[in-house]
């Protein structure tokens, strides 16, 4: 192709690491390769304050270490609290004086607030009962004391708002849709290679469960660095990518594997990026696949990112999915998940080879119509 060769061990990028579909020991990525975010938060006014205003979804985002930790620290904190209640009314009662304990109540005709209280670790005991409504039936209030039956109300109320909030959050981890990304794959690396005569920048998706997305949709940012004819400065300026799955649009009907394709024409980014200026370049492809889960109706999405190091340039993805003749269905070899075949792709860019494709369509033209002329054809007489 003109004589172009690409040489990758040229000046400055000696480094195996900035070889195609190797990675670099040090590199910038938003988006890291399992999908989280790679941005860190700082300098933010009343941050705690806010994230305490939404505790709900505080405990939701947190680690389960911590989440378990605040649910038995709630638990043990409220029992104690409440037998220190308990304790005091008792107490101030006169129910823990030596002759009005339970083997003295009867002969000296007392009734108490609680029966069967004896000191401290009883009320401790009291206090767990009646939160959780076990109901042992060895200690119970009695209706010496309003303030007693009042705060076994109390207490009962707030036992059962407890367990509801704390139900409610782990229920809501546990069907996180962020779970169902797990199973949602990427692509180790992107090609580029030609398809119906266009270079075009593809990578693959696929799911590994039973239970389908829908409505799935794909979305392509490329985020690299830019200046503006003002100059402005944007070093992480986003570009949305057009991509598209076979004949169809970005959206999918994801029932196996499938190839998402970014054509490199003229509204593409890559129109000008030959494989070397591929490789010299420093920029991350951010793809997001959403959709609904079939099985629960909620929303979810799972990311991935793609460096310039990531992108094979040349290669082509092998095919993973056959028809299995004894099963009679469709089988998808998830081995073959990431495996790239290289094929004969031009390494200048695209905006070159639709030049070189002109000139060539241009030439072939001129041939074939070069005779008419300089043979003296009888029709360019009669023309004349």
């Amino acid at each position: 192709m003109n004589g172009r060769k690409l040489t990758w061990s040229y000046s400055g990028f000696r480094s195996r690491n900035f070889r195609p579909g190797t990675t670099r020991r040090f590199r910038r990525r938003a988006v890291f390769k399992h999908g989280e975010v790679n941005v860190i938060q700082s300098k933010l006014n009343k941050r705690k304050l806010r994230f305490l205003q939404d505790i709900f979804t505080t405990l939701v985002d947190t680690q389960w270490r911590w989440t378990l930790l605040i649910f038995a620290l709630s638990f043990i904190l409220s029992w104690l609290g409440f037998a220190v209640i308990w304790w005091l009314i008792c107490f101030t009662h006169g129910d823990l004086e030596a002759s009005h304990l339970p083997p003295l109540q009867e002969e000296n005709n007392w009734t108490p607030c609680v029966y069967n209280i004896f000191s401290f670790a009883s009320c401790f005991l009291f206090s767990i009962e009646t939160q959780h409504t076990i109901g042992y039936g060895f200690r119970t209030t009695t209706e010496e004391c309003p303030e007693a039956i009042f705060m076994m109300c109390m207490q009962s109320i707030y036992g059962v708002m407890t367990q509801a909030f704390m139900v409610g959050i782990v229920f809501a981890k546990m069907t996180r849709p962020k779970h169902r990304s797990q199973t949602l794959l990427f692509s180790k690396n992107a090609v580029i290679c030609q398809r119906d005569g266009e270079l075009c920048l593809m990578f693959r998706v696929g799911d590994i469960r039973k239970s389908h997305i829908i409505g799935a949709n794909i979305r392509a940012n490329l985020i690299k660095c830019r200046t503006t004819k003002e100059g402005e400065f944007f070093q992480q300026f986003q570009t949305e990518l057009a991509v598209s799955t076979d004949g169809c649009a970005s959206d999918l009907f994801f029932i196996w594997p499938m190839i998402v394709v970014h054509k490199i024409n003229e509204e593409s980014p890559f129109y000008t990026m030959s494989a070397s200026d591929m490789l010299q370049e420093r920029f991350e492809i951010v793809v997001i696949l959403e959709g609904t889960v079939e099985s629960t109706g909620q929303s979810t999405q799972t990311r991935s990112s793609y460096l310039n190091t990531e992108i094979l340039w040349g290669h082509r993805f092998e095919s993973v999915v056959s028809y299995n003749k004894e099963r009679q269905s469709y089988e998808v070899d998830y081995r073959r998940f990431n495996e790239t075949v290289q094929v004969d792709t031009p390494l200048c860019s695209a905006k070159e080879l639709q030049e070189i494709c002109k000139y060539q369509d241009d030439l072939t033209s001129a041939v074939k119509e070069g005779p008419r002329f300089h043979l003296g054809h009888p029709t360019d007489q009669m023309d004349a």
